[in-house]
């Protein structure tokens, strides 16, 4: 959502960035901007369960 509404311009300095994100987040915030999920919790478990199988290999002790 910020890279579609607040950076679609130039930025030349990383100090001005930082300002303009944080501009655009407070913005945000007070607009009380929400998602809309397009599927449930299960669905997306079930979706990614393959995902999450990898994590918990990689993530398990030797």
């Amino acid at each position: 959502a910020i890279a579609r509404q607040c950076l679609h311009q130039r930025i030349p300095t990383l100090d001005e960035l930082t300002a303009h994100v944080a501009a655009c987040v407070a913005e945000r915030n007070a607009a009380r901007a929400t998602v809309k999920w397009q599927f449930t919790l299960e669905k997306a478990r079930t979706k990614l369960n393959r995902h999450y199988q990898k994590i918990r290999v990689t993530n398990s002790p030797d």
